[in-house]
């Protein structure tokens, strides 16, 4: 069988395992942030496999018992850049975590954002073999999908069905158990850069911990985010982080598009420390306290403090207003829109019933971005927290955090993939496979 798909299969199974131990870690790396939550599971019932479609309602079987974050080292545009500074920031939120949670994680399962996503849409069709459709029909419609060129040094990451046809009628979710004699189905599949997954692979494993799971962050943040009616209906979730911003649209409980621009809230604070000649530190902290993106005439009268410690006393000691921060600040937030702009008009959003956008990750917390992202994406916008999850740390509840959250419920109640079902051996020669699914076998 291929390395991917055997990959993602072992993954799945070392979840499970560790969910029937009780306890595993989640772990977003991110640019600016590495945050780790251990969740302990209330029984084995909790663990059960999701039943993919309406997974998502209500409350999941699990407690969040440990919560930890710390500043990201090493990574740029939500990619491991220096592979032994990210693993000491992940060890530190780990033990972090496992302190407060008074328990020893081995099992994690790790989101990360950037690494060039890239969307397809896959059809294929088959004959029913029985009366009714079964787990052998399933798994022969999906190995009928014909892979698209992926294009060398790329892997897939998600492989969702999104939408199955018995006969006349389509709309299914799960077709398992219907009476019917054709089976058509439609796929989303998601692909990254492969060495941005290895370099987590390696990166998780040199802090002594066992991979049980990975995870696109624009799609968990979107899971998390998201109300039962955007996700049925047709909505975007914007998840801005400090190097990545994501793109991910859902449709009937799937996400069916999925994309990232490569700048984040870095990038406005990089504006702010060159233009106001202030460290990266000072900058943050006034991006923070002071920042947003719509001037008023009050504006011109609230002067910011710069402190610095060059040594330089009349350059330490220098005030600007509001307004001269908002002008740094609005071009770099208004490009970032601009882009995620183009990769919704490349996905057709303008034709779902429902547009609505919601704003997430830790960059979305600029005072007034929601309405500039109105005025620039053309539809309505609100700003998303973390849903669905109680127990959460206050420090937990944030924009910042609906990745983490979302990988809560990735890991509780994850959805169908490709790899959930036994594929047919006739068709493991097939192209369907041959270039979709090569992993790194020697390094696992």
């Amino acid at each position: 069988m291929t390395d991917l798909y055997e990959t993602q299969r072992a993954m799945r199974a070392m979840r499970k395992t560790a969910m029937q131990r009780g306890v595993i870690a989640l772990l977003d790396v991110g640019t600016s942030k590495i945050a780790c939550l251990v969740l302990r599971f209330d029984s084995p019932e909790g663990a059960r496999e999701g039943d993919g479609v309406g997974s998502l309602a209500g409350q999941s079987a699990f407690r969040v018992i440990g919560a930890a974050t710390t500043r990201s080292r090493g990574v740029r545009f939500g990619e491991i850049d220096a592979m032994a500074e990210t693993e000491r920031a992940i060890r530190t939120a780990v033990q972090a975590a496992q302190k407060m949670a008074n328990t020893r994680v081995d099992h994690v399962i790790a989101c990360f954002s950037g690494a060039g996503p890239r969307s397809y849409g896959l059809a294929g069709e088959t004959e029913v073999r029985g009366q009714q459709v079964d787990e052998q029909d399933v798994a022969r419609v999906l190995a009928a999908c014909d892979m698209p060129p992926i294009g060398q040094g790329r892997e897939v990451l998600h492989a969702h069905p999104v939408n199955f046809a018995l006969d006349h009628r389509s709309g299914l979710g799960d077709p398992r158990g219907h009476v019917g004699a054709r089976l058509a189905v439609d796929m989303h599949l998601l692909t990254v850069e492969a060495s941005a997954i290895q370099n987590l692979v390696y990166c998780i494993r040199r802090c002594d911990l066992e991979l049980a799971g990975i995870a696109s962050s624009t799609y968990v943040s979107g899971l998390s985010s998201l109300v039962e009616d955007e996700l049925e209906l047709g909505s975007a979730c914007i998840d801005m982080g400090g190097g990545a911003t994501g793109v991910s649209i859902f449709m009937k409980k799937h996400m069916i598009f999925a994309d990232a621009v490569r700048m984040g809230g870095d990038h406005v604070t990089r504006d702010i420390a060159a233009g106001l000649q202030v460290p990266m530190a000072v900058a943050e902290r006034i991006k923070t306290f002071h920042g947003g993106v719509h001037a008023t005439g009050m504006d011109d009268r609230e002067l910011i403090e710069l402190s610095g410690n060059s040594g330089d006393w009349e350059k330490d000691r220098r005030q600007v207003s509001r307004t001269e921060l908002i002008g740094i600040m609005r071009p770099r937030v208004e490009e970032i829109l601009e882009e995620v702009r183009g990769l919704l008009d490349v996905a057709g959003f303008d034709y779902l019933p429902s547009q609505q956008i919601v704003l997430t990750g830790g960059a979305s917390q600029i005072p007034g971005l929601d309405g500039l992202a109105a005025k620039i994406l053309g539809h309505n916008v609100r700003l998303g927290r973390p849903l669905r999850v109680a127990g959460l740390p206050q420090a937990a509840t944030g924009a910042g955090f609906s990745s983490a959250v979302g990988l809560a419920l990735f890991a509780a109640h994850p959805q169908d993939e490709w790899w959930d079902f036994e594929m047919p051996l006739e068709r493991l020669g097939g192209r369907s496979f041959k270039r979709a699914i090569r992993w790194f076998r020697d390094n696992w």
